[in-house]
Formats: structure tokens, sequence, C-alpha cells
């Protein structure tokens, strides 16, 4: 059975700390505390005494004082690391946390976890290759020096920088070490922490190159464990569930994310807020607790990317690329038809491709693999289509040898349709307005990934008004948008509207349009 040495790195609330130590130790595992040296002498005594009775927790042999991006990090986390090593020899696995963080999951489930996947979990992507840093230093982390903390001593970290610039102070990258990154929160097992440890004191060249670098916790573990550990053994993931913001802030949780934080495939999570008082209890239980049923939904960071890319009324995250140097062609039709339900604007599409011979192309923005063919590469990935729509169509309309063209689109695509709408050629939309009932909902939010299999029943009752209420949203988008050639079929509309829109939209005879539109099983679902 495994058992855990928790490495915990921790600079306030000190009644917090005692009872994490206290919850997890409890159930047979361990913990190394490191209490950071520049924190309040007071809640080091409080934690020491509180603790000191306590065989299965430890404090790292060497306190230090850290800091954010720093060397000093690392090094607090090697120190306790090494103690949990000496003080605890029953410990198989170690687990790294910090005073935020909160078991999501019983010790039982933790433990039979550990136990039926023999692998190191610390996220660990090539530096250079992969799109871990979005935003700021890249190499120059790793090539110049960095002996100043930029958040505290902001002038001389860029000052150092800029002369080592300046004066082309570079230096290589040791040869034998591909540098990797990831977030620090891992958990090792011993025998891989031991090996660490050993090549912490051989390789003192490699120890000499992360003590400059800079946020070297993202990058010294990481790439280690890839040195020592064979790849086969190494599962690129954290164990402990975060998320950021769009602004890069890590995402707190409250009292009412307790079912949510339980449906994750996570052990931990981080960060629960100082003031979730009712969640912290409830999951300071639960860690205890045996025979503990957890139904794995995972649907935590899609639903929260969901809810959040929302905003407020006048939505944010609007596409900023138009490409207004270019037209399809000013003699030229576009027909679109755009439609939440994708498998009715489909049978439609085809329908209308048997009867009027126009080309026709399915969600050719939305689905990666809708059968196109080739124009050279820009058809291959969905950001090149959009990134480049009116070459594409035009593309499309050449290929085809037409002046007519039928597409479909998703309600959500509002900046292609303004887009394509105001181009010289002629846009001509048709929304299908579909009903949506609590079942299909349901299902779209699986298909999608805001929900699971496992999704409890209170979850998807607050889940669906918000889906629907967004679908209705991009209904009223296109609307508002007051595009000149628009026209509307509805579900519950009679044959002879349908006919009617359906006439306008493709230009054709009523006696065609009703042909069209009297297939039976369009709207089934």
């Amino acid at each position: 059975m495994a058992k855990i040495a928790y490495i915990l790195l921790c600079h306030k609330d000190p009644d917090a700390i005692i009872k994490q130590a206290e919850r997890l130790t409890a159930a047979g595992d361990y913990m190394s505390i490191h209490f950071d040296a520049r924190a309040n002498p007071a809640h080091f005594a409080q934690i020491s005494k509180a603790l000191k009775d306590n065989r299965n927790v430890t404090f790292a042999h060497r306190r230090i004082r850290c800091g954010w991006g720093e060397w000093s990090l690392v090094q607090a986390t090697l120190y306790a690391v090494e103690s949990a090593v000496e003080a605890f020899p029953r410990a198989t696995h170690f687990y790294m946390l910090s005073g935020d963080c909160m078991a999501i999951k019983s010790a039982q489930y933790t433990h039979q976890f550990l136990d039926d996947h023999d692998a190191d979990f610390i996220e660990s992507f090539d530096y250079f290759e992969s799109d871990w840093i979005k935003t700021g230093l890249k190499e120059d982390r790793l090539i110049y020096r960095h002996f100043f903390n930029e958040r505290t001593q902001k002038w001389r970290f860029y000052t150092s920088y800029h002369l080592q610039q300046r004066f082309g102070l570079k230096r290589e990258i040791p040869a034998d070490i591909q540098v990797q990154i990831g977030s620090q929160w891992w958990c090792l097992r011993r025998r891989t922490i031991e090996w660490v440890l050993d090549f912490t004191r051989s390789r003192r060249d490699v120890m000499r190159f992360f003590r400059t670098t800079w946020i070297p916790d993202e990058t010294f573990f990481q790439t280690i464990v890839r040195h020592v550990v064979p790849e086969e053994e190494i599962r690129s993931r954290t164990l402990t569930f975060l998320m950021f913001t769009d602004y890069g802030i890590p995402v707190t949780f409250y009292d009412d994310h307790y079912d949510l934080l339980l449906s994750q495939d996570f052990l931990f999570a981080r960060k629960i807020s100082p003031e979730a008082k009712d969640l912290k209890r409830r999951l300071g239980l639960l860690y205890a607790a045996e025979n503990v049923q957890f139904q794995i939904s995972n649907e935590g960071a899609s639903l929260f990317k969901f809810l959040t890319g929302r905003g407020r009324i006048g939505r944010r995250f609007a596409m900023r690329f138009w490409e207004t140097e270019s037209t399809l062609g000013r003699n030229r039709e576009l027909l679109i038809i755009v439609c939440k339900k994708w498998h009715v604007a489909k049978r439609l599409l085809e329908r209308v491709r048997v009867m009027t011979n126009v080309p026709a192309i399915e969600y050719l923005f939305n689905e990666e693999h809708t059968p196109l063919p080739d124009l050279g590469g820009i058809q291959k990935t969905l950001e090149k289509r959009t990134r480049h729509r009116r070459a594409l169509m035009r593309m499309l309309f050449d290929y085809f040898d037409t002046d007519r063209l039928i597409v479909c689109m998703d309600p959500g695509n509002l900046d292609l349709l303004q887009d394509f709408a105001g181009d010289r050629s002629i846009t001509r939309i048709l929304e299908i307005q579909c009903s949506f009932s609590d079942e299909y909902l349901i299902g779209h939010a699986m298909r999608v990934g805001l929900a699971g299999e496992q999704t409890s029943t209170d979850t998807l009752d607050r889940l669906l008004p918000t889906i629907r209420h967004d679908m209705t949203y991009e209904s009223d988008g296109i609307r508002d948008a007051d595009f000149e050639h628009l026209y509307r079929i509805e579900e519950t509309a009679d044959m002879d509207d349908n006919a009617e829109a359906l006439s306008g939209f493709l230009s054709v005879a009523p006696e065609k349009a009703r042909e069209i539109a009297s297939v039976d099983y369009l709207f089934a679902d």
C-alpha cells in the first residue's frame, strides 16, 4: 500500500497548516514542512509546538527565505525532500503541496490510485517546442543569469538582464540536458526522488546552471526527472487540480465548488479560499472517509472556460483579424445555413444539394474533418481556415467553378457571418431555429465536454439554464446584426412559412422550396 510523504511549502496561516498536517498524517501518511524563513517567526513557533509530538511530521533541516521565481523555492523543496527521505524510510511517494491545497479524494482512494499507477506524475513539456509559456521571457530565462527578483527588485533585475544582452554574455545550456517545463505540483516515487537527489550531488554544473535561471520551480524537477527516469514511466500531468484565468491568475475555489472538485480526475485541488470554511470542513472529513464512491466526469476545466468565456453584455474574445483587402467576387453568392443542431443543418444541406446541384460544404469552420479539396494547405486546420476565411472561400468558388456556394456555420460564428456579409459579394443567411429539450442540452453538454456520464444532477440543473441562455444569446446576436439578406425557418412554424423563407434564401420557385422543406425528418433528434 502506498504511503505518501507530503512536501509542504508554506509561509502563512499557521492554523490551516496545523490542521492540514494533522488531517493528512492521521491516515498514516507523512509530511515534511518548509516554512518560509521570511515569514512571521511566531507562526513557525506555533506550528512547531503544535506538531512536535506528531511522529509523522518533520521539518526541512534548513529554512531559507523564499521569493517567487527564485531558485530559493527549489532549494527549499530540496531541503524538505531530503528531510522526508531520511525521516520516513517507509514513504513510497513524495507529493508536492502548498498551504492552499486540499485533498479532493479520500486517503483510501488516493493510496489505491498510486498503487494502481506505477509511474511518476509531473508535467514536463519540451521547453522550446511547447507553448507552455504564453507571454514574457522564454529562452532568456535560461541563457542569461538572473541574480535578482523581478517582483521585488525590478530595476536590478532588468538592468542586469539588459547589460548581459548588450555585452553578449549568453551562456550555454548543459549539452546533455533537454530542458522541460510544467507545473511545480508533482508526485514522484521514492526511487525517483533518490535518483534526483543523487543527480543534484553529482552534477554540480547543472545545479549552477539552474540556480541563476528565472522561475526554476517550473523547470528543475521537470527536467531532471526526464533525465533520470524512462519516458514510459512518466505521466506528464499533475495530480493537483488547478486552473488559471485569462490573466494568468489561479482560480480560487469556494464552498459551492465541492461537488465539482470531487468529480475531477485529480487527488488534490489548488487554490482553496481561506474563506471557504465549509468546503475545507467537508474536504477534511472526506480524506478520512472510507468506501466513498467517486463519479469522475472531469468537466471542470471545460466548464470554467465555457462559463467565463461568456463575459458580460458586449462579450469578450471577439476575433481581431479581418481580411478587408480581399473579396470573394462581386458577382458571387455565398449561402450560409446557420443552426445549432448541426445534424439538422446537414440534412437540409444535403437536400438542397440534391435538388439544386449547388456545391455545398458542411461545418468547415467548426469541424476539423469536414471533407474539403486540397487547396495547398490552407484547409488543413480550423485555425488556418478561420484566419484566411475569405481566401479559403474564394479558392472553393474557383475549385468548384461556380458563382454559388452553400456552407454551414454555427450561430457562435457571428464574427464570420459579419465578415462575409460585409463583402462585395452577395451573402444570404438562413437561420434554422430548433427547439431544445433538456435531454438534448444534456447531450450537447456531454459532446462538448461541459459534462460527463457521471456529472451530478445538481450540476446539470445549474448548467442547463446557462447553456439554453447561451443559445438564445447567439440567436439574438444574429438578429441584432441586421443582416441585409437574413431568412429564418423554425421547427414550430408551418410548412408554408418555411417554404417562403427557403424560396428567398435559395432564389428558387416556391414549389421547389416547398419540396425541399417537406422532408418530415428534418428536425428529428
